[in-house]
């Protein structure tokens, strides 16, 4: 039925008990009858289902907000992409219960957890008190996938052995360290002497010290990438500069690159002329984390160009964009207005493996509809990626995006977003159905108050 929508508040409004004039009532005095009964009877059912107070204070007539916009749950204005927090807990749990590295892969897979070095840093972290559960999940990923794991990787297990009392595993780690150019670091050094120091392990205390006298630290791999950023940075390029670099390093490595590149974070052309020079004189063939560092330096307005050349070429060669990767340059292209590179940089992130959360869609959604121009284009790209992904919309989010048009004085645009909403198959529930056309109807916004009621007729509801 055509009207079926009008007509059933309006039986809602009839029955109701509560016999309470409109004080909110702001409609023109020539307005249809049909729009005044519409009008009385949200009033009503609002205040049912928002459990609002019988008794109200007359507002003032200048204040043309919807009330119920104080109705929709708080957010924060910057809602920070993040990995889920719950796959530190999952992971921890999956190497505690089972041994065999089939069965923790495959309850791994089931729950789609993507191993990256942040993840790989946060369970170590996480089991620094059960040092055999760390020992296996660092076992495991260095048999699947060794590039996740870095210096600081290796000194975090070194850490948790030779603190946990593991003295022989903590001298097998600490030569496989130096065999594949890690050092051991002066914090890792530091609570591992206290534990040696503390047990009365005089043998093992000496060896330590004796790793540092013969420049374990200097020569570490975090070093040599700092000199070599330094040299890099204060130098213009030439051949004086290339001998000087293949002086300090004997051997070069994607662990070395990544540091030489987070130091040159401020210098992105030098940055990419380093990495440019690596592979092309076969010093050492990128990896994941070394086109994830480069990305993070070329990740700006004046380098979007080049950025987005590292990003294909990374795809293409079976890489993925890093979470971390993903959260700085979102967050330096958002700093900067750049609304549509942020959406691209997402529909890449969303077609990978490292997916960014709904919150990042919401967070997204809520930024485009409080811009200047209310692009609706890219309303709907990020709509499409994220439904596309197997994700479903929401009345949170929703909600959230209604309640950022109305801190900037657009609620009346809401019809736009509930229209591409709905070709993504979402429709609102009807308590916020119930919000919306109220606070359309209080701040007199006629027209787009009959638009809504029309949308939700068309929508079935």
């Amino acid at each position: 039925m055509r009207h079926s929508w009008r007509i059933f508040l309006y039986r809602n409004y009839q029955r109701s008990s509560i016999k309470i004039s409109n004080p909110f009532q702001v409609l023109p005095k020539h307005s249809p009858s049909l729009l005044r009964s519409l009008s009385s009877s949200l009033h009503t059912l609002a205040l049912q289902n928002c459990h609002f107070s019988e008794t109200h204070q007359k507002p003032k007539l200048y204040n043309k907000t919807p009330l119920f916009a104080r109705n929709f749950s708080s957010e924060s204005s910057l809602v920070e992409p993040t990995n889920d927090p719950d796959h530190v807990l999952l992971v921890c749990d999956a190497f505690t219960k089972f041994d065999e590295f089939d069965d923790i892969s495959k309850e791994l897979e089931l729950h789609s957890v993507v191993i990256n070095h942040d993840l790989v840093l946060k369970v170590l972290k996480s089991l620094r008190s059960k040092p055999e559960v760390a020992k296996r999940f660092f076992d495991w990923v260095l048999e699947k996938d060794s590039g996740r794991l870095s210096s600081k990787s290796y000194n975090c297990m070194l850490g948790i052995l030779g603190c946990n009392g593991l003295v022989v595993e903590f001298w097998d780690l600490a030569d496989k360290m130096k065999i594949n150019g890690h050092g051991v670091s002066g914090v890792t050094r530091d609570r591992v002497q206290e534990k040696f120091e503390k047990e009365g392990l005089k043998d093992d205390l000496e060896k330590l010290k004796g790793v540092f006298a013969r420049g374990s630290v200097d020569n570490s791999v975090e070093k040599i990438g700092l000199r070599v950023s330094r040299i890099v940075r204060n130098r213009v390029w030439g051949e004086d500069v290339e001998g000087e670099i293949k002086h300090f390093c004997a051997e070069f490595s994607s662990d070395l690159v990544k540091i030489v590149l987070e130091h040159l974070v401020m210098e992105p052309m030098k940055a990419l002329i380093f990495f440019r020079w690596v592979e092309d004189n076969g010093l050492c063939k990128h990896d994941g984390r070394s086109y994830n560092a480069m990305a993070r330096c070329l990740g700006r307005e004046d380098y979007i160009d080049r950025f987005w050349k590292v990003i294909d070429e990374m795809k293409s060669n079976g890489f993925e964009m890093e979470t971390g990767t993903f959260d700085t340059v979102l967050a330096r292209f958002m700093s900067r207005k750049m609304i549509k590179e942020a959406i691209d940089l997402y529909e890449f992130a969303m077609n990978g493996a490292n997916k960014p959360s709904a919150k990042c869609c919401t967070y997204l959604l809520r930024k485009i509809v409080v811009g200047k121009q209310m692009d609706m284009v890219l309303f709907s790209r990020v709509v499409e990626v994220f439904t596309g992904n197997g994700n479903v919309l929401t009345d949170p989010m929703l909600d959230a995006v209604l309640k950022a048009l109305t801190n900037v004085g657009k609620f009346g645009e809401c019809n736009k977003v509930l229209r591409e909403m709905k070709v993504a198959g979402f429709v609102a529930s009807g308590n916020l159905q119930r919000k919306i056309a109220f606070g359309l109807t209080r701040a007199g916004m006629n027209d787009e108050a009959n638009e809504f009621v029309d949308h939700m007729e068309s929508s079935g509801r």
